[in-house]
């Protein structure tokens, strides 16, 4: 075997290994949620030394950054593929789907919102904007339905109107405080989109 065979096998090997820790992560995450990942548990499940996922993504922050951002293309691309036929079933769907994504990885979404920074460093730029991203998915619609106002308040709007889901969706899930059954849920979510769209000016349908 030659030195060009000799790092190819060494590049598969630490791409094999990144994979391995990131579904390791996800997995403990979504299983017991962020507060009880630990590194030495992530390490043993990989059956590697702490250091090399240190070696690999910097630090524990740098892991549990790598999931978040997975979780954050994943319910983007969730929201994404709701149909934009109708901007009024639209607006319903994207936050249907919100709650079915969140239902289905409860911990993961958490994990998104929760994740504090060691040492208070500041939370990377690009997480931010892939979240606000997810949350503009809620601008195309709006400008349709509300064709007369500014767009730099239509973007308000829809940041307010997704954050606003979020609470609701973040709320009614915590089994701690004032779970609501999913179906209820849906159905207070798309109550709410109506009342709002009302306040709003935009007719019923």
């Amino acid at each position: 075997m030659n030195n060009v065979q000799d790092e190819s096998l060494r590049e598969r090997k630490k791409l094999q290994r990144r994979a391995l820790l990131i579904q390791i992560a996800r997995r403990l995450i979504a299983s017991k949620g962020l507060r009880s990942l630990k590194v030495r548990d992530v390490a043993e499940a990989a059956d590697c030394a702490i250091g090399s996922v240190y070696n690999e993504f910097g630090d524990f922050d740098g892991l549990i950054l790598t999931v978040n951002r997975e979780t954050v293309q994943a319910l983007t691309a969730r929201l994404a593929a709701v149909p934009a036929d109708d901007p009024r079933r639209q607006l319903h769907g994207l936050a249907a789907a919100y709650l079915a994504f969140a239902t289905e990885h409860a911990n993961l979404l958490r994990a998104l919102f929760e994740h504090r920074m060691e040492n208070d460093r500041p939370f990377p730029e690009d997480i931010l904007l892939m979240v606000m991203d997810a949350f503009a998915l809620m601008h195309a619609p709006l400008v349709r339905l509300l064709p007369e106002r500014d767009g730099e308040d239509i973007a308000l709007l829809a940041r307010m109107m997704f954050s606003a889901v979020h609470g609701i969706i973040s709320l009614g899930l915590e089994e701690r405080m004032v779970a609501v059954p999913p179906q209820q849920l849906r159905e207070r979510l798309a109550q709410f989109i109506d009342t709002h769209l009302a306040g709003l000016g935009v007719p019923r349908e």
